[in-house]
Parts: structure tokens; C-alpha cells; sequence
């Protein structure tokens, strides 16, 4: 594998984790047994699922919160599909979620404070002053845009599909839009935010922490 390559794949791993299994699996499972069986069925087996993953998380160990806030949204919504007796529900969640992810990358934009500059920041630290800088923030503004197109598709097929009252294709437009798609969103974003930063010749945020004076560097890995 390339040097390059390594990179993006370790850049990857430190936003990934296990936690993929606890989004992918129980909408999975909802959609397969219910396509088989009955919407009772499909119901019990997300929530079984759901509480399965949730042991093996503290049996490991790992963040009991976050098992617990995971088999909360699976309860609510197989609660909200069985009380409508309608399978689409269980995916109001996720249309939520789309909404407001899009709402805030849009008001980021709005506002001049791009949604990919404040993940950047909590997700790695760097100092927010670094991000704002006229040969800085453009990468960011940019890569936000592109987020808002792919969240604003997704939010539109799930509309669309909801309407229908499909609840198949909420399931396999949850899946394939969700980690899959956001992957590729990832790799593409990281790719074209250091080219787009090695373009604007800013300093590297290590450079702008040090108060090196240019010719700068530039950054070189991270975005």
C-alpha cells in the first residue's frame, strides 16, 4: 500500500469504530424480518439486537453511555413503528437526524463557520483561530458544501421514500447512504482538503501554533 494510501486508511480508523455495528445492524435486521415475517417480529428482533450490542459494549468494557443511547433509539423507534403499525416510522429517526445535520451545515455556512472546521476542531484539537484564517478556511467552506449536497440527497430520498410508506428501501437507502457512502464522503474530503490547503499556502496548523513566519510548509497530513 502506498504512503499515501496508509494514511488515509489510519486517518480513517481514528474516526471509525465499533460503533458502526450499533447504526448498521438493528435497521438491517428491522427491515429483512419484516419483509419475512410480521412487524411484531421485526420489532422484537431490532430490539433483541440492539440489547445484545449493548452487553457486549459493557462486557468489554467500553462506553456504557453510548450502548445505552443506542437501544434508547431503537426502542423509540420500533415503539413508534408498532403503535402506527406502520414499518417506514422506524425510520423517522434518521430523517430527523438528516434534517438537522443538514440544518447545521447549512447555518455554518451561513454564518461564515463551516460544520467541517468544527468537526476538525473537536475531533483533533487544533485551534479554532488556525481555521479561520483567510488561507484556511476556504478548504473548510468548500468541503462543508460538498457535505450539504450529500446530506440534502439522502434527506430527500428518505422523504420520498417515507411518503411511500416504503419501508424497504428507508432501510437500504439508510444502509448504503449511511457508513458505505460516508466513507467515500470521508476519503473525497480528506483528499481534496490537503490538496485544497497546499493550494492556498497557509501554514500548517503546527506551523500557525509555533508563530512560524512563511514560507510555510503547509499541512501536510490531517484535515
Amino acid at each position: 500500500m502506498s504512503a499515501k494510501g496508509k494514511e488515509i486508511l489510519e486517518e480513517l480508523k481514528s474516526v471509525i469504530s465499533g460503533k458502526t455495528l450499533d447504526a448498521i445492524l438493528p435497521p438491517l435486521i428491522f427491515v429483512i424480518v419484516n419483509g419475512v415475517f410480521r412487524l411484531e417480529m421485526a420489532v422484537a428482533s431490532a430490539i433483541v439486537l440492539s440489547s445484545l450490542l449493548g452487553l457486549v459494549r459493557l462486557f468489554r468494557k467500553q462506553t456504557g453511555l453510548y450502548a445505552l443511547g443506542g437501544l434508547a433509539g431503537v426502542l423509540m423507534a420500533a415503539g413508534l413503528a408498532y403503535l402506527t403499525r406502520n414499518p417506514a416510522n422506524f425510520f423517522i429517526g434518521a430523517i430527523v437526524s438528516s434534517s438537522l445535520v443538514l440544518a447545521v451545515a447549512v447555518v455554518s455556512l451561513m454564518v461564515g463557520k463551516p460544520m467541517a472546521a468544527w468537526v476538525s476542531h473537536i475531533s483533533r484539537g487544533w485551534p479554532l483561530a488556525w481555521f479561520w484564517r483567510k488561507d484556511i478556511k476556504p478548504a473548510y467552506t468548500e468541503v462543508t458544501v460538498f457535505w450539504s449536497v450529500f446530506f440534502l440527497m439522502r434527506l430527500v430520498l428518505q422523504i420520498v421514500l417515507f411518503q411511500r410508506g416504503d419501508s424497504t428501501g428507508l432501510g437500504w437507502v439508510n444502509l448504503l447512504l449511511g457508513w458505505p457512502v460516508t466513507l467515500l464522503v470521508l476519503i473525497t474530503s480528506y483528499i481534496y482538503g490537503i490538496w485544497r490547503l497546499n493550494q492556498l499556502k497557509g501554514p500548517g496548523v503546527e506551523e500557525f501554533a509555533s508563530g512560524k513566519e512563511p514560507p510555510w510548509k503547509g499541512q501536510t497530513r490531517g484535515f
